[in-house]
């Protein structure tokens, strides 16, 4: 590694993350003679508990914990400006990396060999199979992104799929798809808050939204999804997470990538949904996934790297590069990992084996071939 300020000595003791992201964007830490970033981020996730008992970096630590509340502010408005900040940037820019139908959240590898497209695809079908859809029901889609969870579901099932975004560029677009696909009668999306609606929804999904909530607003986020969903009504929630105790979003990453971004330990979000009557009827892990889906996306921004410099500029380019490795590393050598949890009023309001979630999912599969929707 060749450190080109040498400001960076001591910057990268004392606020390690942020001088070691700004340093690779500014081009002043770069990696010599065949040495990736990838082994640097690596070296690093190996030795973070060790790291971690430094008496400067636990008091540093220990300080930003303080400042939780603060980091993680999200509240109406607020949040608006957090998501406009990283999804409003281009959609062209996202076509560049994600999969052919725009899926910004970790994918499902079911075999060591599937493509990007196919592992985004069992995401869907294995998060449709906990919903336990029935003809007729309302499905509500919170943090919808650019709507393929919506149009699929619509696509399988007899629903009207509502899905609500902060993003205006994910918005127009997942309306734009809905009618091109002679679907806009039954699925429809819209710029709002999921707290601003009023209406009942039989099913509510969420994939990758709950990690821009915040901890401090766990409660209300819970006590608005039982306010949305009859006593029979279930959830199916899908987030990042960590399986280490709870700490604070890296501050690189809240400032250049997602501000106001947390992922939660599971201790920070149980206690919430038992003070809010809310079942957990079924929770997966899924390990390295993430991992996986973070080398295809790295692999096709390195693909179209040239286009991106044309796009925004060299710098918008390394601090791309930066976060996607240095996430692909955190889910495959440090602390991170999704979950999946199914939620209800109701402790039968699924199928009480899970036999069904397996059923299900080949069902979807036959129907996809018979409806044409494979891959």
């Amino acid at each position: 590694m060749h450190l080109k300020d040498a400001k960076l000595y001591n910057d990268m003791v004392f606020k390690t993350e942020m001088a070691v992201g700004e340093g690779y964007m500014d081009g002043k830490l770069t990696m010599e003679e065949g040495t990736t970033l990838q082994d640097l981020l690596t070296l690093y996730n190996i030795n973070r508990q060790s790291v971690g008992k430094n008496q400067i970096v636990k008091t540093l630590s220990n300080i930003s914990k303080k400042l939780k509340r603060f980091q993680q502010s999200n509240k109406v408005g607020e949040a608006q400006n957090h998501v406009s900040h990283h999804y409003d940037i281009s959609n062209d820019s996202y076509k560049l990396f994600l999969d052919k139908n725009m899926l910004y959240s970790c994918a499902y590898f079911r075999n060591e060999d599937d493509s990007l497209e196919v592992a985004q695809r069992n995401k869907l079908r294995l998060l449709a199979a906990k919903l336990d859809l029935k003809k007729g029901q309302k499905v509500l889609d919170i943090g919808c992104g650019w709507g393929d969870m919506a149009l699929y579901l619509a696509r399988l099932e007899d629903v009207d799929v509502t899905g609500v975004t902060l993003s205006k560029e994910q918005c127009d677009l997942a309306n734009q798809r809905a009618k091109d696909m002679g679907l806009s009668h039954r699925v429809h999306f819209e710029l709002k808050d999921y707290r601003n609606l009023d209406q009942k929804f039989d099913r509510i999904v969420s994939i990758g939204m709950f990690e821009h909530v915040g901890v401090h607003h766990y409660d209300e986020f819970f006590k608005k999804v039982n306010e949305l969903m009859p006593d029979d009504g279930v959830m199916a929630l899908h987030s990042i997470g960590h399986m280490s105790p709870p700490g604070t979003a890296s501050p690189w990453l809240r400032k250049y990538i997602f501000p106001g971004a947390y992922s939660p330990s599971l201790s920070e979000v149980f206690p919430v949904l038992e003070q809010n009557n809310l079942w957990a009827l079924d929770c997966e892990i899924l390990r390295t996934h993430y991992a996986t889906t973070l080398q295809h996306w790295a692999e096709r921004f390195a693909k179209n790297r040239p286009q991106v410099v044309e796009m925004f500029d060299e710098r918008f380019a390394r601090m791309w590069e930066f976060y996607l490795i240095s996430a692909e590393m955190m889910f495959r050598t440090g602390a991170q990992m999704v979950f999946h949890l199914q939620l209800s009023r109701q402790r039968d309001a699924v199928p009480l084996e899970r036999d069904y979630i397996v059923e299900k999912q080949k069902e979807y599969e036959a129907l996809e071939r018979k409806l044409k929707l494979v891959l």
